[in-house]
């Protein structure tokens, strides 16, 4: 635990995302709300999973991690991706949309900065995806996936967005996650 913000005190535990955007992260955040009521969570893809940062997560060394993501992104360029259908992960019994296109760029993106500070052994391999609920007990899982699958083929808009901003987030212990800092790969590539 580190420090405190407007919205509960820092824990050691960090993640990168991009989040979506409108109107498919509008939908996604009224469908995961409807399972997760209490929840802040907006639609996103997550490039680093959650993880520490060791030993102590201090100003200078948070500092130090983010500017060696930002120089590991520099050659990045934005890409597409296409969501596909609503699937459950068999280990969590988390419910997600499974990525179409941009899985492979997601991938290597994850590979490129799970490195250095932010390297980190993940209790499961990365999966990139949208999470729609967790946390459900086993017994509902099946029938909340049933209704997010009926929810997604009533989306009338497209299913696909754009990979160019990557935003730094950090947990507090009331599960609250925050924007500590935001990479536009639009604005830095430098081929």
């Amino acid at each position: 635990m580190a420090g405190t913000n407007g919205q509960g005190v820092f824990v050691d535990s960090f993640a990168l995302v991009s989040y979506l955007s409108n109107p498919l992260a509008a939908f996604l955040d009224e469908l995961r709300h409807g399972f997760a009521p209490d929840s802040r969570a907006r639609a996103h893809v997550t490039i680093l999973p959650p993880r520490p940062l060791t030993p102590s997560p201090d100003r200078e060394k948070i500092d130090a991690v983010w500017a060696r993501i930002q120089s590991r992104l520099r050659d990045v360029s934005p890409f597409r991706v296409e969501l596909g259908e609503i699937e459950v992960f068999e280990e969590t019994d988390a419910i997600y949309i499974a990525i179409l296109d941009g899985h492979s760029e997601l991938r290597r993106l994850h590979e490129l900065l799970d490195t250095g500070g932010m390297r980190f052994s993940e209790p499961y391999p990365y999966h990139p995806h949208v999470t729609v609920a967790q946390e459900l007990s086993r017994e509902d899982v099946h029938a909340a996936a049933q209704f997010a699958r009926w929810r997604w083929s009533e989306f009338a808009h497209d299913r696909h967005f754009q990979v160019d901003r990557l935003t730094f987030v950090r947990n507090t212990l009331e599960n609250c996650w925050v924007d500590l800092a935001a990479f536009d790969l639009t604005a830095h590539v430098t081929r």
